[in-house]
């Protein structure tokens, strides 16, 4: 997963080549959705990754690999779109 601030915190799932964007994007105001989706994509595993996410925050663009379950993957597949709207 990727991430950027542009008119809102813009958010991209690639596939694990890292250059096939998947359908899914969001759009979310407030950055801790960023956090959300990395806690759910448990993305946290270490500290350093807790830091590192929180550094790409500050600079307003990063990326972090999600371990997804089959359902999360399928999910993401999915070309909607929905503000402030994170995938269960």
């Amino acid at each position: 997963m990727y991430f950027f601030l542009r008119s809102g915190w813009q958010v991209q799932f690639t596939e694990a080549d890292l250059k096939t964007p998947l359908p899914r994007k969001l759009t979310f105001s407030d950055p801790e959705k960023i956090r959300e989706l990395a806690r759910r994509g448990d993305a946290w595993g270490t500290s350093e990754a807790r830091q590192i996410l929180e550094h790409a925050i500050e600079k307003g663009r990063g990326g972090i690999y999600l371990r997804l379950t089959r359902e999360q993957y399928a999910r993401l597949r999915r070309p909607e779109s929905n503000a402030d709207s994170l995938p269960p």
